[in-house]
């Protein structure tokens, strides 16, 4: 390095001499003999020690105003997530896929119920069960038995997508015998006698229904169904009758509370013994329903149509809470066309005749009553007014006909009602539960309704004991007392008269030895009450079963 800075000092130097000698034409151009190379070195000097110091304090004082310019900032908040403290609750009990009761009793009877469910906890459920009920009480009176089965599956789809999807199949077997003929031999002070397949009744009725729905909530609040359903029935006397029904509704949610509702129905029934008969309907049924703090109003009405005639019923109620958590009130009416076809018919009153007209009944129903709860005891009293046309009545058309069978009549009616009805649960494990009723009738043609109750009572106790450690059911004991006027009907001479009343107590209990296996036992008619609901047929006298009951 230190040969190089000598280098190009000796060639600045020579650059100079070579323009000096450009410059100054006297000077002489001999030639110049260099005696040694130049060597620049600076002397050696002290290094000067420069120390910093801050500037002195300032300490005065001094006032500064600022100006800020006062302006509202909008912040918006995530809404906060309301979480509920953490409470310890009870014990769940197990839950069971399958339930088993079974077991038989005098007069000489047998009883038979279960179902099994298949579940998968995701999307799938599928629902079994089967009941049947016979009883053969011919050692009494002569025919006096019935058998009753039936059998089912229903299923439901639940898929991915937000939709599911159900579908199901039903089986029904009603046998009953027309044993009113021993009541008419002894009025007649005859004798008379016959084989149960000569006074056998059965009813088959096979039931399909299918339908889709939202399984969950939509994003716009929007509820849909639409469902068909089907039957096939006949009876043993050649009488056939088929029912078509599809039910497409869609409810739209205001709010979360205030349901827009739109309902279309076609319902169709034909009917056929020696001659066919249609019994065709159609419905339009819009409502919306608004809940306001302290009460609820729904407006809405029910449009049917059967044979090109059109019908307007209301669909209306209004209900305020009074006292808050103590009483409420409302008000409202109602109305629609109801079917009196076959199946409907046999299922009220089974002896009655395989031909008959079949019809509506269009009524409108005005009410009002009170609600509420009172140191949990919960209540419910109404009254109210109906106008029925086509209302149907059974009457025999000879009382003293060898096999008793009721037509069927109708009559316009005016109903005065008055019901009520109470549950409480007057302390742990034991309910009492009431209902009572009282209506009053007012006939066009007839003199009374024949065969049609007017006062009834129902009461009924509940006490169910748990296991501590689970909350198992492991004892339930049931009591029930039934009360029911004599019906109206009409005697030999075509007087009207009435039949005797009911008066029912019945006792029963479920007690379980282990977890699963148990055994229950049921006593009906404790009163041996043999009233006549349909006149000519008294009902059994005291009857009782005892068994099994199983859950898995």
């Amino acid at each position: 390095m230190k040969a190089l800075k000598n280098i190009a000092f000796l060639l600045f130097f020579a650059c100079l001499g070579t323009s000096a000698f450009a410059q100054n034409p006297d000077l002489p151009s001999e030639q110049v003999d260099i005696i040694k190379s130049f060597d620049a070195r600076l002397e050696a000097t002290d290094r000067f020690q420069v120390d910093p110091e801050l500037p002195p304090l300032d300490t005065s004082t001094r006032r500064l105003d600022y100006q800020v310019a006062a302006k509202a900032l909008e912040v918006e908040y995530l809404p906060p997530k309301i979480r509920p403290l953490a409470m310890s609750g009870d014990d769940v009990p197990d839950s069971y896929n399958g339930y088993l009761k079974f077991g038989g009793g005098f007069p000489a009877s047998l009883y038979g119920n279960g179902f099994y469910n298949f579940s998968n906890k995701e999307n799938f459920n599928l629902g079994l069960s089967a009941l049947h009920h016979s009883a053969n009480n011919n050692r009494s009176v002569e025919n006096q038995r019935f058998s009753y089965t039936k059998l089912n599956a229903d299923g439901t789809y639940q898929h991915d997508l937000g939709f599911a999807v159900n579908a199901g199949l039903g089986f029904t077997s009603d046998v009953v015998h027309f044993y009113g003929y021993n009541e008419v031999a002894k009025a007649l002070e005859e004798e008379y006698t016959f084989e149960p397949d000569a006074v056998r009744q059965r009813f088959s009725i096979f039931d399909a229904k299918a339908s889709i729905f939202n399984g969950v909530r939509t994003e716009a609040d929007f509820n849909y169904h639409a469902g068909v359903k089907l039957y096939f029935m006949d009876d043993n006397y050649a009488a056939r009758e088929n029912g078509f029904d599809l039910l497409i509704r869609g409810t739209k949610w205001f709010d979360g509370s205030h349901p827009l509702n739109i309902e279309l129905e076609t319902d169709f029934t034909s009917y056929k013994d020696t001659a066919k008969q249609s019994l065709n309907n159609f419905f339009l049924r819009p409502s919306y329903t608004y809940h306001g703090d302290n009460f609820k109003a729904k407006l809405g009405a029910n449009i049917a149509s059967n044979d090109d005639n059109f019908y307007f019923f209301p669909d209306v109620e209004l209900s305020a809470i009074i006292l808050k958590g103590l009483l409420g009130a409302y008000v409202g009416a109602s109305g629609t066309l109801q079917k009196n076809n076959f199946r409907a018919l046999t299922d009220y009153n089974p002896f009655i005749s395989s031909r008959v007209e079949v019809k509506n009944s269009n009524y409108y129903n005005f009410y009002g009553g009170v609600r509420g709860t009172i140191q949990r005891i919960d209540y419910d009293g109404q009254v109210g007014y109906k106008t029925v046309d086509n209302l149907a009545l059974y009457l025999l058309p000879d009382v003293n006909d060898t096999i008793p069978r009721f037509d069927v009549l109708y009559d316009t009616a005016r109903i005065f009602f008055i019901k009520g009805s109470v549950t409480a649960p007057l302390f742990q494990g034991f309910e009492l539960s009431g209902a009572v009723s009282q209506s009053f009738f007012s006939l066009d043609r007839e003199e009374k309704p024949w065969h049609l109750p007017a006062f009834n009572v129902n009461v009924g106790a509940r006490y169910t004991t748990t296991l501590d450690a689970k909350k198992e059911t492991k004892l339930i004991l049931r009591g029930d007392f039934f009360l029911e006027n004599g019906v109206p009907y009409r005697d030999d001479d075509g007087n009207a008269q009435s039949l005797n009343g009911l008066f029912d107590i019945s006792l029963g209990a479920d007690f379980f030895f282990t977890k699963n296996i148990g055994g229950f036992v049921q006593v009906n008619n404790l009163a041996n009450n043999k009233r006549e609901r349909w006149h000519r047929y008294p009902t059994f006298g005291i009857n009782a079963m005892l068994g099994i009951v199983a859950r898995f």
